[in-house]
């Protein structure tokens, strides 16, 4: 009797170890075969980071194998810490959800901000399909402003407000150091939920400005670039004036203090990074590989390359590697540097 007990229990344990078995041989094409990719957004939907998610969602199932549909899902919240948070923590490590994470976001884990509950080298980094190479961070008025050139926001009298978003995001970041570090005329409008709100304030006369992307400009609201209705006064992210805007200076040329310089080039090292897409710590080896191989595939197919460029998208793709040495020199930042950038980002004077 005992004999047949351990037999039926012997059967029972080799199907469990044969399902096992069975399941640890899924390759990755298997896995992902009719499944849906969930895209995460940490931004209201009709902005930069969104459009370009949608673009790569178009695009990123076909060099997946088992080819997955990908649906995206907006995730507003504490200027991308919503989204960071619940990547480091969430149980969803199968490869099933990616997202799209605010250029800034990495850095608030080095300036130990308490509400950033992730490390940024643990992330899955897919890559960036812009590392500002031919893009501008730019601050922007409405044409019709009366500073015509960055030093006319030195003037007495003229002032420039400029929307911003949640902290973290690089609009606050940059609109805070353009008023405290560079001393330019600025009041910064907080409480918008992204660029496309903040273009309807600058056309409804609630701002006068933003700091925006040259690529989210020219992709969200063409007729407003093309239609000479913004005027550029400065640029960060660039290591040289872009050739368009050669009569724009750069956000350095207005410092010569090599603290002031070395803060800036922190703040200016998301720039580098600019649309990262990343994945949740602890995918599967394979499909992690997978998904950072899909996602550079994709940067060079010419239907995604056609797409992008109708759109007006800044291109120049960098793959998972180099988004994470960008990061890890945010990590080598020196402590004097950070604590600075610091106090003056997180300021709360009006």
């Amino acid at each position: 009797m005992r004999s047949d007990k351990f037999a039926a229990f012997a059967a029972a344990l080799g199907g469990c170890l044969a399902f096992a078995g069975a399941c640890a041989a899924q390759t990755v094409e298997q896995f992902y075969h009719g499944k849906s990719v969930t895209m995460v957004v940490p931004t209201s939907a009709g902005g930069n980071f969104d459009l370009n998610a949608r673009l790569v969602a178009r695009h990123l199932g076909r060099f997946i194998p088992g080819q997955p549909s990908v649906v995206v899902q907006n995730m507003p919240g504490a200027g991308g810490l919503l989204l960071a948070n619940q990547f480091m923590n969430t149980r969803d490590h199968d490869g099933l959800t990616i997202g799209i994470m605010e250029r800034g976001t990495p850095q608030m884990t080095y300036e130990g901000d308490a509400n950033a509950r992730f490390d940024p080298l643990k992330f899955v980094w897919l890559g960036t399909i812009s590392s500002y190479a031919n893009d501008s961070y730019l601050m922007l008025v409405n044409a019709d402003h009366p500073a015509k050139t960055v030093e006319d926001l030195r003037k007495p009298g003229i002032v420039a407000r400029l929307g911003a978003d949640t902290p973290g995001s690089t609009n606050l970041t940059f609109a805070i150091l353009a008023r405290d570090l560079l001393k330019l005329n600025v009041k910064v409008v907080r409480g918008y939920s992204g660029a496309a709100q903040m273009f309807l304030g600058m056309q409804n006369g609630e701002l006068d400005g933003q700091v925006v992307g040259l690529g989210s400009v020219r992709g969200a609201q063409p007729a407003m670039w093309n239609g000479g209705k913004v005027r550029p006064l400065l640029q960060f992210g660039r290591t040289e004036r872009l050739p368009e805007l050669k009569d724009v200076p750069m956000a350095k040329e207005l410092l010569s203090a090599p603290d002031d310089l070395a803060l800036l080039q922190f703040a200016e090292l998301s720039f580098f990074i600019a649309l990262p897409f990343l994945a949740p710590p602890d995918v599967p080896a394979d499909r992690a590989a997978a998904l950072q191989k899909a996602f550079m595939d994709m940067t060079r197919d010419p239907a995604f390359l056609d797409d992008a460029h109708k759109a007006n998208f800044e291109l120049s793709p960098t793959d998972g590697a180099a988004v994470r040495g960008v990061v890890e020199k945010m990590a080598a930042t020196p402590k004097a540097v950070i604590e600075r950038y610091v106090r003056i980002v997180r300021s709360l004077k009006d």
